[in-house]
């Protein structure tokens, strides 16, 4: 079976950080990321894919998901670093949820092939990711 999606970027190391509390303060890359970049992957249906369990301010995009919290407003419940931990491992908050980790490799079952030691997003598209749900404060 072919994957719908090509990995973001070839198999390498995941750039290292640290969680202190509920969050990841430092950068993943050591820049601020791109919010332009950032919503174009969270509306992407075949990058980011988070518009099939979340919905958001985005009247352009039919369909969206309803099983998780809407974006709108991310930038106001959550620090840049808050939701940065939880794009790249919301099984630290909820080891029941059904988001998948976007920067994890390890620990993780049922991984196809093409995905298998590849982290979904790159750390600078994580860093877009929160760039642009920084700006959802309403």
């Amino acid at each position: 079976m072919t994957p719908l999606i090509a990995p973001a970027q070839p198999a390498t190391a995941l750039q290292p950080f640290q969680v202190v509390g509920d969050a990841i303060p430092e950068s993943l890359t050591g820049m601020p990321g791109d919010a332009v970049r950032g919503r174009a992957l969270v509306a992407n249906r075949q990058a980011g894919l988070c518009l099939l369990c979340h919905t958001g301010p985005f009247p352009e995009e039919r369909f969206q998901g309803n099983l998780a919290p809407d974006l709108a407003g991310a930038g106001s419940r959550w620090s840049a670093g808050q939701l940065r931990l939880r794009l790249a491992d919301a099984k630290r908050f909820n080891p029941q949820t059904i988001m998948p980790a976007y920067y994890r490799i390890d620990g993780l079952a049922r991984v196809a092939p093409a995905w298998q030691g590849k982290p979904v997003m790159s750390a600078q598209e994580l860093e877009d990711v929160v760039a642009f749900l920084q700006t959802l404060k309403n």
